[in-house]
């Protein structure tokens, strides 16, 4: 017996396996009490006009004043047939309202309202720019976040549970509830477009798998994440993070800090409470682009005369002292010199940090007078 050769097919999928959208009334359950509705005034007001022959203001004042009960009484004098429209209006109209007040107190349970919500913030995140997406909303993330409230800095929170996303909105924050570790939320959140990222999930695993993702997504994204022993820290930056921060160190420090050099830190708390910001400004490691300001001093220039900011310190790359650099726990980098309050004689090279405090105006005639030169900027509260 002879085999038939199936016929070719296109590669394309069969149509019974294809992924079909949902049903109009799975995506807008609120539309067909609204075509019911429309349906009983218009086919009433047809009747009114076949059956009294009335002019259509007339006839459609008769449904708007039958549908809902006012009843304010009839408009002409009604025949037979007309008061047969009138009950068909009135019972039509019961029963549709009825059916629409059912699909409205509805849309809260089904979620709909909550899609609704979702939509919206994920088409408003599409228009930020250099904004700062904090993932988790707990102790830590509150902080991040009330700090950024307080700054003025655009920010978006992901978290995955209701309850600390009702805290968040009840601030007046941005919240996706969403997991912070899928590529999806990441994207959504506008991990491309963002000035940094926070990894300040209370799980150490968790925020290894977001600083995964967030740097195979944006190679070029700052990445700050939390931690909580040096094991933790170590994972984060072979992750790619940029700094990784533990609770527990930072808090040790401030504390000896403030029982070593008081004075200190009470003018630094003096400076976190005026307009002063203490910012950081990234030179390009291309020697073109820092064009004529390349082996400039600090007197040559006059920052302090020209713009009225303070540098207080210079980072410049060293040659790299170990193969394996551990930057864990916020430990200084191999491979990096930090001038402290630099002298004027001080020259820019490629690749330098300069971290300098002033007001946002005195920053602004900075960042002018870099130009092209700065790559990187970020600035916390001083």
């Amino acid at each position: 017996m002879a085999l038939r050769k199936a016929p070719p097919t296109s590669g394309r999928v069969p149509t019974r396996w294809r992924r079909r959208p949902p049903p109009t009334r799975a995506r807008h359950p609120w539309l067909s009490p609204i075509l019911l509705l429309v349906a009983v005034v218009n086919l009433t007001a047809i009747g009114y006009r076949i059956t009294e022959g009335w002019d259509w203001g007339d006839c459609y004042w008769m449904v708007a004043i039958t549908i809902p009960g006012i009843g304010y009484g009839e408009v002409h004098p009604l025949s037979a047939a007309g008061r047969v429209v009138t009950v068909f209006s009135i019972i039509g109209g019961l029963a549709v309202l009825q059916l629409a007040a059912q699909s409205l107190l509805g849309l809260s349970e089904s979620g709909y309202l909550r899609r609704v919500r979702h939509r919206r913030l994920i088409h408003w995140i599409r228009t930020m720019q250099d904004h700062v997406i904090v993932c988790g909303y707990g102790r830590i993330g509150r902080e991040i976040a009330e700090q950024l409230l307080r700054e003025g800095v655009a920010m978006v929170v992901i978290e995955l549970d209701p309850e600390l996303q009702a805290a968040a909105e009840s601030r007046g924050i941005p919240v996706m509830l969403a997991d912070a570790t899928r590529d999806e939320t990441l994207r959504q959140a506008g991990i491309l477009r963002c000035r940094s990222l926070v990894a300040a999930l209370s799980s150490d695993a968790a925020n290894v798998y977001v600083v995964l993702s967030a740097r195979a997504i944006a190679p070029d994204c700052r990445l700050i994440a939390r931690c909580d022993n040096e094991e933790a820290a170590r994972k984060l930056r072979q992750a790619g993070a940029d700094q990784v921060i533990s609770p527990y160190v930072a808090g040790g420090r401030a504390m000896a800090a403030i029982a070593l050099r008081p004075l200190a830190m009470d003018f630094l708390e003096l400076v976190a409470g005026s307009d002063c910001e203490v910012e950081e400004f990234q030179l390009s490691e291309d020697p073109r682009q820092l064009g004529h300001l390349a082996g400039r001093s600090l007197a040559d220039l006059e920052i302090k005369r020209r713009t009225g900011v303070l540098v207080l310190a210079v980072k410049q790359p060293t040659e790299p002292i170990s193969t394996t650099p551990d930057r864990a726990m916020g430990h200084q980098v191999a491979g990096e010199r930090l001038i402290a309050n630099p002298p004027v004689e001080t020259r820019l090279a490629p690749g330098q940090l300069l971290v300098v405090l002033g007001s946002r105006e005195q920053l602004a005639r900075l960042r002018k007078l870099l130009g092209v030169a700065v790559v990187q900027e970020s600035a916390m509260p001083g």
